[in-house]
C-alpha cells in the first residue's frame, strides 16, 4: 500500500465521459470489479458520483499489468491514464461513461480491503446484516442518492426561509421532562446527583418562548428524540424542520409552508407541487378516509349505508348501530376477481385493527353476485346496499360494522393495503393536503381523564373556547397537519398566547394551578410578560426526504439508523456501562 503522494484527483469516475478522449486524468475510489480477459485486466472504478472502466494491457505495460492482477473488490486506488473511444460493440449504454475506457499510465494502491460480508449493490441481503455493515452499505449508489437529495432538500429549507426573514437558532439537547407526550430519553447529572435531564421531543415550549422574547421568525434543523416503538417510518431520533412565527394567523402559517414545501421538491428532486394544497377537515377526513392522514392518490373512499341496512334482522349490522356505532363499507374496484382465499386473507388483516370481521359482496365479470350476507336480505335490498356502495360488474364490496373509530381504523387501513396488494397506487405522484380542525381534546377512558390531542400548547378555536367550560370532548383546534400520500410530513397550530387561557387548558387536562407551574413554570412566567399570537409548524426531514427518494422506509435517507428494536448492529448501542460510571452517577441498577 502507499500513501497519495504526488497524486491529485483531477476527475470524478462519473464525470469521465467522451468529452475527455485524449485526455490524461487522474480518478480515485473503490475497485468495484476485476476481469482479466488474456492479456488485458478490466477494472470497473467507483466513487460517489458512478462507475468508469480502466483496462490495464500487458503489451503496454507490463510492470504495470502485474501490479493489476492483485487487485480485488474494494481496494481503494488511485489510477492515472489517458481517455480512449471504445470501439462501437464494446459500448455499454448502462454506464454513463460506457463511451469510454481509461488506459492505465499509473496505478497507487492506497488501502486494502477484506473480502466483503456482501457485494456492494446487491438487493438480497439482510436488513440486520446491511445495518451491522452500515459503512459498507452507504457505497450503494441507490443510499448516496438518497442521502444527496435530502442534502439538497434541508438546503433548499434553508436558503428558503432564510430569504423570508427566519433566523436559525439552536436550542438546547439538555432540557426538563416533560409529562405530555411520548416517553422522554432521560440523562442523569452527575453534578446534580437524583436529577435529570430529558432529550428533547421537540423543541416545542422552547420556540414559544422565543417568541416571547421578540424573535419574530424562527427555525431550525433540529434533532429531537422520543422513547417510541419503531416502524417503517419513525426512528427513535429523527430530524424536523422546526419553525415559529410571530403576529400570524393559521392562514399566514399554511401559506408559508406551502411555499417552503414548494420549493423543496422542486429543488430536490425537479418535482412541481401546485399551490395551495387542497383543505380537508379531520371529520372529513375520517369520514371519507378513515384517517387522519389519507392517501388521495386512490380512490376507494368509505361509504356510511348505516341508513341503508338500518332495521335488518343481521344481528353484526344491527347490534353496532344499536350501540351508536356504523356500517361502513368500500368498493375495491375490479377486485371482484379475488378468490375467497385472498378474502379470508383481507379479513384476518381487519381484525389486527379490532374489527369482528368483514362482510363482502362479490360481483363477477357477468354479474354474478356472491355475498355472505345473502340470507339478511331480499333481493330489493342487496341491490340497495350494492347501488349504495357504487358496485359495478368486477368489484368487491367490503362492510365492516362497530363502533365508529374502529371502523374508520379498519377500513382506513384495509383501503390502503388492498391499494398495496393490487398495485393500484400511482408511483411519482404526490398529493399534499391540509387537514385541520382537529379535535382539541381526547378521553381517556384507562386514565379517567383528557389529554391534549396536539400538545397542551394548542390554541381551541375561537368559536370553540367556550366549550372548555360546557362540553371539552367537542372543542376543536387550530392545528394543522401537513399530509402526503398517506404520511404526516408535518404538524403544527397556532398556540395558546395567553396566560389565563394556558391554564384553562391546564385545568381541563386535570392540572391544578401548582402542578402547571410545577412542570411548565418557564412558559407559565414567560407568558405572563406580553406574549404575541404566534403559531408554527414542524416538517419531518426524514420523512420529506423518504417521499422525495420514492422509498417506503426511513431507513434509506437516514444515514446511520436504528433497526426495530432501537439497536444499532454497527456501534452495538445501547450498551452496558462501567460500574464506575453508574457509581459516579449515584445510579444503580435493579435486576430483572
Amino acid at each position: 500500500m502507499e500513501n497519495l503522494g504526488q497524486y491529485r484527483r483531477t476527475h470524478y469516475c462519473g464525470e469521465v465521459t467522451e468529452q475527455f478522449a485524449n485526455q490524461t486524468v487522474t480518478v480515485m475510489g473503490w475497485v468495484n470489479r476485476v476481469r482479466k480477459l488474456g492479456q488485458l485486466i478490466f477494472v470497473t472504478l467507483r466513487d460517489h458520483t458512478g462507475l468508469v472502466q480502466i483496462a490495464f494491457d500487458e503489451n503496454t505495460a507490463a510492470d504495470l499489468f502485474e501490479k493489476a492482477t492483485g487487485l480485488k473488490s474494494e481496494y481503494v486506488v488511485a489510477i492515472e491514464g489517458n481517455v480512449a473511444l471504445r470501439r462501437e460493440k464494446d459500448i455499454n449504454a448502462d454506464m454513463a461513461t460506457g463511451k469510454i475506457e481509461i488506459m492505465a499510465g499509473r496505478l497507487v494502491v492506497l488501502s486494502v480491503s477484506d473480502v466483503p460480508p456482501f457485494q456492494i449493490g446487491d438487493e438480497n441481503v439482510s436488513d440486520s446484516l446491511r445495518l451491522k455493515y452500515r459503512y459498507l452499505d452507504l457505497r450503494r449508489a441507490a443510499l448516496q442518492q438518497n442521502l444527496r437529495i435530502r442534502h439538497a432538500a434541508a438546503l433548499s429549507a434553508r436558503n428558503f426561509l432564510s430569504g423570508q426573514g427566519f433566523a436559525e437558532v439552536e436550542t438546547p439537547i439538555l432540557t426538563n421532562s416533560s409529562p405530555e407526550g411520548a416517553r422522554d430519553y432521560l440523562v442523569p447529572s452527575r453534578v446534580n446527583p437524583g436529577r435529570f435531564y430529558a432529550l428533547p421531543q421537540s423543541p416545542q415550549i422552547l420556540k414559544q418562548i422565543l417568541m416571547v422574547g421578540g424573535f419574530d421568525k424562527y427555525f431550525q434543523i433540529a434533532k429531537c428524540l422520543r422513547d417510541e416503538d419503531l416502524r417503517a417510518d419513525r426512528q427513535p431520533e429523527f430530524t424536523q424542520i422546526d419553525i415559529e412565527q410571530s403576529f400570524v394567523d393559521q392562514e399566514d402559517v399554511l401559506a408559508m409552508t406551502e411555499g417552503l414545501v414548494a420549493r423543496m421538491f422542486a429543488d430536490a428532486a425537479g418535482v412541481d407541487l401546485p399551490t395551495p394544497f387542497p383543505r380537508m377537515t379531520h371529520k372529513e377526513a375520517m369520514t371519507r378516509f378513515g384517517s387522519d392522514k389519507p392517501d388521495l392518490r386512490f380512490g376507494m373512499e368509505l361509504v356510511d349505508i348505516s341508513a341503508v341496512v338500518a332495521g335488518s334482522e343481521f344481528a353484526v349490522f344491527q347490534g353496532a348501530l344499536d350501540a351508536g356505532g356504523s356500517v361502513r363499507g368500500i368498493n375495491a374496484k375490479g377486485c371482484g376477481k379475488l378468490g375467497r382465499k385472498q378474502i379470508d386473507n383481507l379479513i384476518e388483516y381487519v381484525k389486527t385493527y379490532r374489527a369482528k370481521g368483514l362482510a363482502w359482496i362479490q360481483i363477477s365479470d357477468t354479474g354474478e353476485i356472491k355475498t355472505t350476507i345473502s340470507k339478511f336480505f331480499d333481493e330489493a335490498k342487496l341491490a340497495e346496499i350494492i347501488a349504495a356502495l357504487d358496485g359495478q360488474n368486477g368489484d368487491l364490496l367490503l362492510i365492516c360494522a362497530d363502533k365508529d373509530e374502529i371502523v374508520f381504523d379498519a377500513l382506513g387501513n384495509l383501503r390502503c393495503e388492498i391499494a398495496r396488494r393490487e398495485n393500484l397506487i400511482p408511483q411519482g405522484v404526490y398529493k399534499p393536503l391540509w387537514v385541520v380542525e382537529f379535535p382539541l381534546l381526547i378521553w381517556d377512558e384507562d386514565d379517567d381523564r383528557y389529554y391534549a390531542n396536539h400538545h397542551p400548547f394548542t390554541a381551541p378555536m375561537d368559536e370553540d373556547f367556550d366549550l372548555l367550560e360546557t362540553a371539552p370532548a367537542k372543542a376543536r383546534s387550530k392545528q394543522h397537519d401537513l399530509v402526503m400520500n398517506g404520511y404526516e410530513a408535518g404538524g403544527g397550530s397556532i398556540r395558546i398566547h395567553r396566560q389565563d387561557m394556558q391554564q384553562k387548558m391546564f385545568e381541563v387536562l386535570g392540572y391544578s394551578q401548582e402542578q402547571a407551574y410545577e412542570k411548565f413554570a418557564h412558559l407559565m412566567d414567560a407568558l405572563k410578560f406580553g406574549a404575541p399570537p404566534h403559531g408554527g409548524i414542524a416538517l419531518g426531514l426524514d420523512r420529506l426526504a423518504m417521499l422525495l427518494c420514492g422509498t417506503g422506509d426511513i431507513r434509506d435517507v437516514i444515514a446511520f439508523p436504528k433497526q426495530q428494536n432501537g439497536s444499532c448492529p454497527m456501534t452495538g448501542a445501547p450498551n452496558s456501562v462501567f460500574a464506575e460510571q453508574l457509581e459516579e452517577l449515584k445510579i444503580s441498577i435493579k435486576a430483572e
